[in-house]
């Protein structure tokens, strides 16, 4: 087969063959195909598109390019929830372990934040001890064990996706539809879970800031999870402003810690149990939304949920005192308040803006290799459409230090909009997508 007769067909608008499209993935993976030959494919995706077939086809491609597992040896159905990134967005540390406290399995492989979203095992991390690499089988029996696991992905996961996605981020070829959802859906399929529940962001923090984009991307990927005979839907969940009131890794487990406790209520929680309960009624154990929420909510209040959690830290080396007292985590040298500039209403939120906050005060990464120090972040105190007074404190910032702190206080200053008009809070939840329709919420 000839790489550049494929190359120039898609240049052409042509619809690419199954073979085409595993050959040149296939190439991707091993390095047989060299990287100018990849761009100039890349650019004809991102220029021409592909339709459903070819998505479905490069996405199962990329997925059998590496390491698939298998989680068939597992009681009931494994279900799993992916976002596509946010600011705040702690859902995974709450939701999963209401779920397994239902008694559905949750096996789930995660990232590593990069850029101004922060991920999951980084979070983990910052508890004592904890560790996010398991093998195969250290994974399957604790998830038998206890219904939850949260590891990092293997580094054989779908390896031609990395060469094409580090390819596509210095081509100008990131923006495809196409090649957006087959990267995500390819990690999804190859971490082995048969029902999964996409949490797709749209807003000023979100990949995707038009509603009508996010629902696209919801709809693209949902087709490519059921073409594969997965159970797959998406909520499109509101990202203009940070989801939780706490960003920085200790501080997101903490506030995690503070939901399942049921001392905190609020957005974290809201959109927590929508994603659950899709979750529980995509694995058979409830059906319908109303039922599964009470059942989450039961975990909740009877505390099966946080014992879940202690468990799963408990089983993965981490030290589950923090369940029970959160200054266990690592603590902040300095902490100080961010008085609002003048008297008003939060109108809106740089909400990148407050991610990149974070992350340059060391709670990110610019680069893979970066060091993360899990103490620092900031907690808001308030949210879009609250009213405010000068001076008040609408974040507290814990920072490594005072120029960092300070630096951090004018920044958010800046992220943090205050006008005289009163506007409405964000709604969370805009539209629950699944293979055959959108339904606006």
């Amino acid at each position: 087969m000839n790489m550049v007769s494929i190359i120039e067909k898609k240049k052409l608008g042509r619809v690419l063959t199954k073979e085409e499209i595993e050959f040149f993935v296939s190439g991707a993976a091993d390095g047989s195909i060299p990287d100018y030959q990849l761009a100039a494919l890349l650019m004809a995706i991102r220029l021409n598109g592909m339709n459903r077939e070819e998505t479905t086809q490069i996405t199962l491609a990329m997925t059998a390019s590496g390491d698939v597992c298998d989680l068939s040896s597992l009681n009931g159905i494994p279900v799993d929830k992916h976002s596509t990134g946010g600011v705040g967005d702690t859902t995974t540390l709450v939701l999963a372990p209401l779920v397994a406290a239902c008694g559905v399995p949750v096996a789930k492989m995660s990232g590593r934040g990069l850029g101004h979203t922060g991920g999951t095992l980084d979070k983990l991390e910052s508890i004592p001890g904890l560790s996010v690499s398991l093998s195969e089988d250290a994974f399957l029996k604790q998830v038998q064990e206890i219904g939850l696991a949260v590891i990092g992905q293997t580094k054989n996961l779908a390896p031609a996706d990395k060469t094409l996605y580090a390819l596509r981020d210095v081509t100008s070829t990131v923006d495809s539809m196409p090649l957006i959802a087959s990267s995500i859906v390819s990690k999804k399929l190859a971490s082995g879970a048969q029902a999964i529940v996409l949490d797709v962001k749209t807003g000023a923090g979100a990949i995707m800031h038009t509603m009508e984009e996010s629902i696209e991307l919801a709809q693209t990927m949902v087709r490519i999870g059921c073409d594969a005979g997965r159970r797959m839907v998406a909520l499109v969940t509101d990202m203009g402003e940070p989801l939780g009131s706490h960003v920085g890794n200790a501080l997101e487990v903490k506030e995690a810690i503070e939901v399942l406790s049921g001392s905190v209520t609020g957005p974290l929680l809201d959109v927590s149990l929508e994603l659950g309960s899709r979750m529980l009624i995509l694995s058979g154990a409830t059906e319908s939304v109303p039922e599964a929420k009470e059942k989450l909510l039961d975990a909740l209040r009877s505390g099966r949920g946080l014992k879940v959690l202690r468990q799963m830290i408990s089983a993965q080396g981490g030290d589950p005192s923090c369940c029970d007292d959160v200054t266990n985590l690592p603590q902040a040298k300095v902490i100080l308040p961010v008085p609002a500039l003048q008297n008003g209403y939060i109108h809106h939120m740089d909400t990148i803006g407050l991610g990149n906050t974070a992350q340059a005060m060391g709670a990110g990464r610019r680069t893979k290799e970066d060091v993360i120090d899990p103490s620092v972040g900031f907690v808001l105190h308030k949210r879009i459409g609250n009213a405010v007074a000068q001076g008040e404190a609408i974040a507290t910032v814990y920072a490594k230090d005072e120029a960092s702190a300070q630096t951090a206080v004018a920044a958010i200053q800046q992220q943090v909009f205050i006008t005289d008009e009163q506007v409405p809070p964000c709604k969370l939840i805009h539209a629950f997508v699944t293979d055959e329709s959108v339904e606006k919420l």
